[in-house]
């Protein structure tokens, strides 16, 4: 690990002032950024600590029916406060499935999303030939051991996944991010957030340099969704194939979907092309729901090792829609 200079931001203003200036890092709850020290992942010569920022915790409703969530909300906060819980339980269940208990007592809703691949070749303490760590020295997963790596979005510059679980229940809820900068804020949709590796495979989502997350902004309630979590062990895994439902029902009819897969590609992957035929499927007709699903797989292209994840992942997509209708609206 280098060594870094460290400084407190007393004020938002600050922190997006100091976060602008060249080799800095903000530091909230760390759970993340301490792991990149210490792997050489990141390097930066000054960290600015913004976890102190005053009212950024807030969870609170918002004109529109919808919910704010403060960035620096940590995440078990989020997970069991009663709007989420009873409003948007895939948010809560994906939130608890995330790390361990202790973890989520220290990790911020704002940072969970900016964590970088778990793809071993990126995270080696040895240097790798890794696009991600070194643009131009190639991807060693490419033909290596990729059984955890992308059915979707990925080229030979990079085949690794995003690991986290609440950015796939945001993507399926239609969340913005809300961020400041230097030079002025954005709204940025959940579904965009995270990059793929077509132009510039180093890249893991699209803020600007001290851009920093201020909040989370979820629209109306969505109490008919789920989150399926599938994993190796139950304790403290990330997952080999996650889903995120979010529906609308008339009676046993679906109205609306909203489906996200995660672990799947380098960003939460919508099922778009699903989420189209689902609409006016009967919960109940299994044939229909499968040929819907079947839709959004004809990009999906298997690695060497993990065709397995392609019928993993229709079928976490069966089940959490069946599970998300199942939920009391």
């Amino acid at each position: 690990m280098e060594s870094f200079a460290y400084g407190r931001a007393e004020s938002l203003d600050q922190a997006v002032a100091a976060g602008a200036e060249p080799d800095t890092a903000f530091l909230a709850g760390g759970t993340e950024l301490l792991n990149w020290l210490r792997l050489g992942i990141a390097t930066p010569k000054r960290i600015i600590d913004v976890v102190r920022l005053d009212g950024l915790d807030k969870i609170e409703p918002i004109a529109n029916g919808g919910l704010r969530i403060g960035a620096l909300a940590r995440l078990n906060d989020a997970a069991q406060h009663e709007i989420v819980v009873r409003h948007y339980p895939v948010l809560s269940q994906a939130i608890l499935k995330a790390a361990s208990p202790q973890l989520r007592n220290l990790a911020t809703i704002g940072g969970n999303p900016v964590q970088k691949t778990r793809c071993a070749y990126f995270r080696a303490a040895e240097k790798l030939p890794c696009n991600k760590r070194e643009p131009g020295s190639g991807c060693s997963a490419l033909n290596g051991l990729n059984e955890k790596h992308a059915i979707f979005g990925w080229t030979e510059a990079c085949v690794a996944v995003h690991p986290a679980d609440p950015p796939v229940a945001l993507a399926a809820l239609d969340a913005m991010f809300v961020t400041e900068h230097r030079d002025g804020g954005r709204r940025i949709p959940a579904t965009e957030f995270h990059t793929l590796p077509d132009k510039r495979p180093q890249d893991h989502n699209i803020l600007r340099h001290g851009e920093f997350i201020t909040a989370i902004e979820l629209p109306a309630p969505a109490p008919r969704s789920a989150y399926l979590k599938i994993r190796e062990r139950e304790s403290y895994e990330y997952a080999t194939v996650s889903a995120a439902a979010a529906l609308e029902m008339e009676g046993s009819t679906i109205r609306k979907a909203r489906i996200a897969l995660g672990s799947v590609a380098h960003r939460p992957w919508r099922l778009t092309a699903a989420e189209a035929k689902l609409a006016g499927i009967e919960i109940g007709d299994r044939d229909a729901l499968r040929a819907a699903i079947e839709a959004s797989f004809a990009d999906a292209r298997p690695l060497s090792h993990n065709a397995y994840k392609i019928p993993l992942a229709k079928n976490a997509a069966l089940r959490v829609i069946q599970t998300a209708a199942r939920t009391s609206a």
